[in-house]
């Protein structure tokens, strides 16, 4: 948490780490909960909080959990820094500007949002009566829960996402069949997209579990790991295999964007998803013929170099090209050997002959 990150939810994620199971972070907040005693606690210092501070002590002591749950016995809010490694303030009055709106109703609730939207610091209330850590971050409050809690909901999340993950290979399979049969319309290649996109917001859910259990979290993280494998890698290439992007003011970084920002309704609509990769019949004609530059196959030719994978795909302008191509013409292109060459030409036989291989047995 040494930087400021400059989206709210990067902030929240960096916010969950730092409190998260096996942190000393953590093991204070426990320690307060218990003691029943509430605390206000303000993860940074600048000038905006300075100012906001009335009274207590500077300390500039290490960070330690029965430090801070001795300090939160008595009244006022203790002020850590960003990395939560030292207690800076503690016993302090926080006095943030009350024309902030604030939806709580408790003093100290009330203080800890009004604190955060001012200051940009994440702020961690303690309820005294509800037993409950709230972390107010930017306009955003969060209430943590417990372990188990979170490991049913993760549970839930990855069994969708064992789903979406055997119904993504299904339909990639597919495609890569049609591809090598010259056979792609719009709607393959839009109902890969879908699929990957799909799976890609199953899994920063999960993602975002993982670091809110912290070390309870670690088989749900090689799980996820085993899971994903290279969806996104292959989310890009598809998007270069089928979008043009010769064009300056799109690249894949845009369409990637462009498709995170539709609803859940939208994407399924595999017009809308055609819309956004700005495919022929602009999404709506689904049974439009579209070929692939070649990107996504050669991506799965073992040990071939990104760079010699963009000098093919220029070279040849097409998949069926380079799927026609003899060693002799494979070498011609720049950086490729004949023991390259060979190479490029028995991974694309193999790739081709077991997708039709799949496709159709």
């Amino acid at each position: 948490m040494a930087t400021t990150p400059s989206h709210p939810d990067e902030l929240l994620r960096e916010t969950l780490a730092a409190v998260a199971p096996g942190t000393q972070l953590r093991d204070g907040l426990e320690r307060i909960l218990r003691g029943r005693t509430g605390a206000l606690i303000v993860l940074g210092l600048d000038k905006t909080v300075e100012e906001m501070c009335s009274g207590g002590f500077v300390l500039d002591v290490g960070f330690s959990a029965t430090r801070l749950r001795e300090l939160s016995k008595m009244d006022g809010a203790v002020v850590l820094d960003r990395d939560a490694t030292r207690i800076l303030r503690a016993a302090v009055q926080l006095l943030p500007d009350p024309t902030i709106e604030t939806t709580e109703s408790g003093t100290r609730h009330r203080t800890a949002e009004r604190v955060a939207k001012q200051s940009g610091f994440p702020v961690i209330s303690v309820s005294q009566s509800m037993r409950i850590v709230a972390l107010y971050v930017g306009n955003q409050r969060y209430v943590l829960e417990d372990s188990d809690t979170i490991l049913g909901r993760a549970n839930q999340a990855l069994a969708t996402l064992e789903r979406y993950r055997a119904r993504l290979d299904e339909v990639s399979g597919t495609l890569s069949a049609l591809e090598i049969e010259d056979l792609v319309t719009v709607r393959d290649v839009c109902s890969v997209v879908q699929r990957l996109e799909m799976v890609g917001r199953i899994s920063d859910e999960i993602a975002g579990y993982v670091i809110e259990l912290g070390v309870d979290g670690r088989l749900l993280a090689l799980q996820l790991d085993e899971l994903i494998g290279d969806v996104v890698a292959d989310r890009d290439f598809v998007i270069r295999d089928y979008v043009e992007l010769g064009r300056k003011d799109r690249a894949v970084t845009d369409v990637q964007r462009d498709l995170s920002e539709l609803t859940s309704q939208q994407l399924l609509d595999l017009g809308q998803i055609g819309r956004v990769l700005d495919l022929p019949g602009g999404g709506d004609a689904l049974d439009a013929a579209v070929a692939p530059h070649g990107y996504r196959l050669l991506s799965k030719v073992p040990r071939l170099p990104g760079p010699i994978v963009d000098r093919l795909v220029g070279h040849f302008s097409g998949l069926q090209k380079l799927l026609a191509a003899s060693v002799d013409d494979l070498m011609s292109v720049d950086g490729v050997g004949e023991q390259r060459a060979r190479t490029i030409r028995e991974g694309l036989s193999r790739l081709a002959e077991s997708s039709i291989l799949e496709r159709y047995v």
